[in-house]
């Protein structure tokens, strides 16, 4: 494969990492700016951040957290999985995906996924559901590599099961609504919870952080409570009169709160926030430029041969994309993945693999044994994640496919 043109060439002596944050002045000025007032947690910039998020989203409600592995836990907690429920969750994730549901006491039933795109579809799921030894209570999709599960086409799979969304991969993708609409991961047509990350290889960063959007006015509030040790002040929830009220002016006391069941400290700080929403002002920008640069490795992966293609794309929905991925055949090409990553490494060029199969990790394997998701396996046995961050060219994608070109076919 020859050199190719593009709309600019990157340092070729740079390190591209597979993902990485992108910030500038206006970010940092963001944060300076909190830092020399007076709140530096549980302030303004933290209500201004979920107002900001929710209007993106288009969901009622938005609540930030201090990750997204917290947010999952949240969800779980706030949806009411309780010890023993079972929930359906896909066997290509992030293991946090799986243990937000034994955090909380719940049974992880895994369902296999498509060998092309690694997400969970209406049959992979109906058959998880099928063999599982007991009812399923609650469906935990994941949005992932920022594709989206049509959620729309799994009308027997969610019917009366409580569902959070996984999309730590999907800011600003979009999927089919309930009527067929194009609307944004995060409004939550379906109901329940959807989550997101803003770590620094996502969409936005924040440092650390995540995002819950609901429709749900009662869910919202209780995961706020959920990530403020399960506190409230609020005058309608008080349980103690004799405690709460002044007896002059009946205003609930100052100093006053109560706890209704235990919480967790899960919240994100002004600091975080104030970066999170600079960010959400660069959002559509970052979307552009992801999608141009996924485009340009979709069309490139396709024509190095018949052993490297891109990963499959997902029947519908508009993504956003997180990651860029490459189906490689590494038996027939002769060579293993850990020396093509080696190989890439040495010429500077950062990459990973999302994800081995949840099912497979030694504690999973040893609660509910070896399991049979040959989707998955298919999945993982040929994905390799190359660098994809909005701060990349068009010029670093070429300089990336050429290196795997020469890798790859020991060139």
């Amino acid at each position: 494969m020859g050199p190719r043109s593009g709309d600019g060439i990157g340092d070729a002596a740079a390190f591209l990492p597979y993902g990485r944050q992108v910030l500038d002045d206006e970010d940092i000025a963001a944060v300076v700016e909190v830092l020399r007032g007076d709140w530096l947690t549980t302030g303004p910039t933290v209500d201004a951040y979920e107002e900001r998020f929710r209007d993106l989203t288009g969901a009622a409600h938005a609540v930030a957290c201090s990750s997204g592995t917290a947010g999952l836990h949240l969800a779980a907690l706030a949806s009411g999985i309780a010890p023993g429920d079972r929930v359906l969750v896909p066997a290509v994730t992030f293991l946090a995906t799986a243990n937000a549901v034994r955090f909380v006491g719940g049974e992880v039933v895994f369902a296999d996924v498509d060998a092309d795109t690694g997400l969970m579809t209406p049959a992979t799921a109906a058959a998880a559901l099928a063999a599982a030894t007991g009812p399923v209570t609650a469906v935990m999709p994941v949005h992932l590599t920022g594709q989206t599960v049509d959620l729309s086409t799994m009308g027997a799979v969610l019917d009366g099961r409580r569902l959070i969304e996984d999309a730590c991969h999907a800011l600003g993708s979009r999927y089919p609504g309930m009527a067929g609409d194009d609307v944004a991961v995060g409004a939550c047509p379906f109901g329940g919870i959807t989550m997101f990350s803003s770590h620094p290889v996502k969409t936005i960063a924040t440092g650390e952080g995540g995002m819950l959007t609901t429709n749900d006015g009662e869910l919202a509030a209780l995961l706020r409570r959920l990530r403020n040790h399960g506190m409230t002040r609020d005058a309608g929830a008080l349980t103690r009169p004799e405690l709460a009220f002044d007896p002059v002016s009946g205003a609930v006391n100052p100093w006053y709160y109560e706890m209704a069941a235990p919480g967790l400290n899960y919240r994100l700080s002004d600091l975080h926030a104030a970066l999170g929403l600079s960010q959400l002002g660069k959002l559509p920008g970052f979307i552009a430029q992801r999608r141009a640069l996924h485009a340009h490795y979709h069309a490139g992966l396709g024509a190095l041969g018949p052993h490297i293609r891109p990963a499959g794309l997902a029947p519908k929905g508009v993504a956003a994309w997180h990651l860029a991925v490459a189906l490689i055949d590494f038996d027939a090409l002769g060579v293993t993945r850990a020396a093509v990553i080696d190989g890439l490494r040495a010429r500077g060029i950062g990459s990973q693999v999302h994800y081995l199969p949840v099912p497979w990790q030694p504690y999973y394997r040893d609660r509910y044994g070896a399991g049979d998701y040959p989707g998955a396996a298919a999945y993982y046995r040929r994905i390799l994640s190359l660098p994809l961050y909005p701060a990349m060219t068009i010029g670093d994608v070429d300089r990336v496919l050429d290196a795997l070109d020469a890798v790859a076919h020991g060139r």
